[in-house]
C-alpha cells in the first residue's frame, strides 16, 4: 500500500509569517478579445462561486484553541528574538526598546509556583449544524483544549464546549450558546460525481472566511480504517480544517481534514470526511457525547488476483481472514482462519476496507448475517456483533522443540513438513496442518520456511503428513498451488509455483 504523507491540516498559533508573493511582470493589463483565442463548442463555461460563498458564507466559523500551561522563570528571556518579533507583529505582544531583551530579575533559590496561563494552541474552521449552535468541526482541531473560541464570520465570539470527540473518524461536534443562527445544508455524498467543482472556505494560516475552489479528484479514496476520504484538488492549508466542502448546489458534502504533503502545505491533492459518515458520528456525539462500533473480532487483509483465481473465488473480492479472535463473536459463529468474507449483512464487501465500516456501523448485540468463502464453496453464518474494543496486539506463539510424529517432503512444491504434537496444536490454537521443516525451490521462492504451518493446499484442508502427501500429489503439475499458511498469530495465502 502506498505510504502516503498525510497531514492533518489545524495551524498552531506560532505558524510561520504570511509570505508576500508579486504579480508577474510584462503582462499587458488588458487583452483584446480579437487576440483571445476562440473557446470550444464543448466548453460550458468557468463557474460563479459568488452566490455560494453568499449562501454558505455565514454558517462557516473560525474556531481558536487555548491551553493553559504554568508559566516558567525566566521564560521571556529564553524565547529567541524572531519569536519575539513574529509574537510582537501578530499577537501584539511587546518588544523591549531596541530590540534588546529586559534584565531578568534574580531567581529565588526556591522559585514560588506560579500561575497558570492560557495562550494560543491552534486555529481551525467548523460549520453550523443548527440554529441553537451545534458546531461541526474535526476531532485534531479541539481534542485536548482547554478552551475552544468560535468566531462568527460577523465577528461575534463565543466560548464553546465540547459535546464529543471521535478519533477514528477525526469527527467533533461543540456548542454555542446563540440562536437564530445561519445553518448549512448538508448534502448527498452518492450523487457526487468525480470532476464535479467544489470549494471549501475556512481558515487557512487564520486568515477568516478564505475560499478556493477545485474539482473532487476521486471518490472513496482508502486513508484510513472507517472513512473512504473524497479527495480533490482544492486548496487546503493548516487552518482549514473542519470547514466544509460545498458542491454547486451549495450543499456540504465534506469536511475538509488531511493534506498530502512533503513540505506541511498545500501540494495539490487534499482530502475531506464524506459528510454522510460525518453527520452519524454527529449524531452519537450528541446524543451521548460518544460514538459506539460494533466489531466481531478478525484480523484481515486484501485479497489478491492470484489467490482469488487459484481457490475459485473467480475475482479479487472480500476480506482475507488472518487471524480470529479467541472468545470474539467471529470464533463462535464458526469463522476460521483463512476464510474470505464476502457479505456482512447484506452488503458486498469489494475490499477488505469494507468490512470494519460495515461492522462499525451496527449497533452492537445486533444478530447479523455474514457469508464466508471457504475451501471452493461459500457459506452463510449467523453472528452477534460485539461492542468495539481498543486494538490488541497479536500475540505470537513461542517455538517448542518437540520430536515430530512424522515427516515427509512434498516432491514438486520443495517443502518438508512434520505433524503437529498436540502440545503444539494447543500452543498454535489449530485443530489441523502441518509444520514447515524446511522450504526449498518453489515454496522457498513463494516466502515459506521453518516453522510456518501449513493448513490447506489448493482447497483440500490437512490435518497431517498423509493428507499434506495425498493434496500435493493430486495437484496440477502445470499450475501453481495456493497453500494457506499460519504464520505465528496470522494466516496468509501463498502461491507455490511447482517444479517440473
Amino acid at each position: 500500500m502506498m505510504n502516503l504523507n498525510i497531514k492533518r491540516v489545524a495551524v498552531a498559533a506560532w505558524a510561520a509569517p504570511l509570505l508576500t508573493m508579486g504579480g508577474l511582470a510584462g503582462l499587458p493589463a488588458q487583452v483584446s478579445a480579437q487576440q483571445q483565442p476562440p473557446v470550444a463548442a464543448s466548453v460550458r463555461g468557468l463557474p460563479d462561486f459568488t452566490d455560494l460563498v453568499e449562501q454558505v458564507g455565514p454558517a462557516v466559523v473560525n474556531i481558536r484553541t487555548m491551553e493553559r500551561v504554568r508559566a516558567g522563570n525566566g521564560a521571556n528571556g529564553q524565547m529567541d528574538e524572531e519569536m519575539q518579533e513574529f509574537f510582537r507583529r501578530f499577537f501584539g505582544m511587546p518588544m523591549p526598546p531596541n530590540g534588546q531583551r529586559q534584565p531578568q530579575p534574580q531567581r529565588p533559590n526556591k522559585p514560588a509556583p506560579q500561575p497558570e496561563q492560557e495562550q494560543p494552541r491552534g486555529v481551525g474552521s467548523g460549520f453550523i449544524l443548527s440554529a441553537d449552535g451545534y458546531v461541526m468541526t474535526n476531532a485534531h482541531v479541539v481534542d485536548g483544549a482547554d478552551e475552544v473560541i468560535v468566531t462568527l464570520p460577523d465577528k461575534r465570539e463565543f466560548k464553546a464546549k465540547i459535546i464529543g470527540v471521535d478519533k477514528r473518524t477525526d469527527v467533533a461536534v461543540v456548542k454555542i450558546e446563540a440562536a437564530g443562527l445561519p445553518t448549512v445544508k448538508i448534502g448527498d455524498v452518492n450523487r457526487m460525481r468525480v470532476g464535479e467543482w467544489v470549494l471549501a472556505i475556512g481558515s487557512p494560516f487564520g486568515l477568516e472566511n478564505s475560499v478556493t475552489a477545485g474539482i473532487v479528484s476521486a471518490k472513496q479514496r482508502d486513508t484510513g480504517d472507517y472513512l473512504p476520504l473524497i479527495q480533490t484538488d482544492v486548496a487546503v492549508n493548516p487552518g482549514n480544517s473542519g470547514g466544509p466542502l460545498i458542491n454547486m448546489r451549495g450543499e456540504v458534502v465534506g469536511i475538509n481534514s488531511q493534506i498530502y504533503s512533503r513540505s506541511g502545505g498545500y501540494m495539490g491533492i487534499s482530502f475531506a470526511i464524506p459528510i454522510d459518515e460525518a453527520m452519524r458520528v454527529s449524531e452519537q456525539l450528541r446524543a451521548t457525547g460518544k460514538v459506539t462500533r460494533g466489531r466481531i473480532g478478525v484480523q484481515i487483509d486484501q485479497v489478491t488476483k492470484d489467490v482469488a483465481e487459484s481457490i475459485g473465488l473467480g475475482k479479487p473480492q472480500g476480506a482475507l481472514v488472518r487471524s480470529v479472535e479467541s472468545g470474539s463473536p467471529a470464533e463462535k459463529a464458526g469463522i476460521e482462519a483463512g476464510d474470505i468474507i464476502t457479505r456482512f449483512e447484506g452488503k458486498q464487501i469489494e475490499k477488505a476496507s469494507d468490512l470494519p465500516r460495515v461492522v462499525g456501523a451496527i449497533k452492537p448485540g445486533t444478530r447479523s448475517s455474514i457469508t464466508v468463502f471457504r475451501r471452493g464453496a461459500s457459506r452463510d453464518l449467523s453472528i452477534t456483533v460485539a461492542e468495539l474494543e481498543p486494538d490488541k496486539s497479536a500475540r505470537r506463539a513461542p517455538e517448542r522443540n518437540e520430536a515430530p510424529k512424522a515427516a515427509a517432503a512434498g516432491q514438486g512444491l520443495g517443502l518438508t513438513v512434520t505433524d503437529l504434537t498436540d502440545a503444539q496444536r494447543k500452543e498454535l490454537k489449530v485443530k489441523r496442518g502441518v509444520r514447515v521443516e524446511s522450504a526449498a525451490e518453489g515454496a522457498a521462492r513463494a516466502g515459506l520456511r521453518e516453522g510456518d504451518v501449513v493448513l490447506s493446499v489448493g482447497n483440500t484442508e490437512i490435518n497431517n503428513v498423509r493428507e499434506f502427501e495425498a493434496a500435493v500429489g493430486k495437484a496440477d503439475r502445470s499450475k501453481p498451488v495456493t497453500v494457506l499458511v499460519l504464520r505465528g498469530d496470522l494466516v496468509q495465502y501463498v502461491i507455490v509455483k511447482p517444479a517440473r
